[in-house]
């Protein structure tokens, strides 16, 4: 089979850049992004401009639209200009090129509502709860709700434009891949959580960039699966979110885990 050719948007980013680490060697890759890389070919366009990104477009097998505002804080007019406008161009390009496949990186935070409801004691590692890909929607910020509409769009351009939709509800990926990030007691402040239950949630929700790599490759070969949403995260000590699924409908199994306590081995 030729090698598939795969658009990166969002290139970039922290995601973007560990697929071109893990994947360039399996793809053709490519990128779209407001800033140029230099590890990748390039298209330099904003997201939000369909016009200005559809030459990236042309000839491309599988999209991964990781382009977006990243943030729970983020104000509505990023928001709506990005993630809502950006996602809708990335889908409407894609079906204008005939691309087989878009991979979007939704989030956790299309149901944060539950773990607000949960937390700091969801993060015990003896907790039982499971939230899978049925559960209701419950978005904890303007953010999540750009990524639910995010889900609706790969699900209506998959139902009447045949366009394969893989929806990632992604947990927490570090930059510096560290499942104890230091910076963590600084970030997470949404919650209002002490430095250690910060560190207790990272546990549970430390995706590793070739686990990301990892599951967003099971999404490009995933060829008789049309439409899926999954979590991704790593096979970490606690789980609150669903990997069973993934496993049964892509194949995908992590390869890291987060450790328990101080060890980093």
């Amino acid at each position: 089979m030729p090698t598939r050719n795969v658009l990166i948007t969002g290139v970039a980013g922290i995601i973007g850049q560990a697929c071109v680490t893990h994947l360039a060697d399996r793809y053709n890759l490519t990128g779209l992004d407001i800033r140029d890389p230099g590890n990748v070919p390039t298209l330099v366009a904003d997201i939000s401009d369909l016009a200005a990104i559809q030459p990236a477009f042309e000839g491309i097998d599988a999209v991964v639209h990781l382009a977006g505002m990243p943030s729970v804080h983020t104000p509505w007019n990023d928001v709506y200009e990005i993630n809502i406008q950006g996602t809708y161009n990335a889908y409407e390009a894609s079906r204008i090129a005939g691309v087989k496949a878009v991979v979007f990186a939704s989030s956790n935070h299309t149901i944060g509502g539950y773990e607000e409801d949960g937390m700091p004691s969801i993060y015990d590692l003896d907790d039982p709860r499971v939230y899978d890909h049925t559960v209701a929607l419950r978005p904890d910020s303007l953010y999540g709700v750009s990524k639910v509409f995010g889900e609706a769009v790969g699900r209506y351009y998959q139902e009447y434009h045949g366009v394969r939709s893989y929806n990632l509800r992604i947990g927490s990926v570090r930059d510096d891949d560290n499942p104890r990030d230091p910076s963590v007691p600084e970030g997470s402040f949404w919650l209002n959580l002490t430095p250690e239950q910060k560190y207790d949630r990272l546990r549970a929700t430390w995706l590793s960039k070739r686990d990301a790599a990892g599951l967003i490759a099971a999404c490009i070969e995933a060829d008789d699966v049309p439409f899926a949403i999954v979590y991704g995260i790593s096979d970490n000590p606690r789980k609150f979110w669903d990997l069973e699924h993934a496993r049964e409908l892509l194949h995908w199994w992590p390869k890291d885990s987060a450790p328990i306590g101080d060890d980093q081995s």
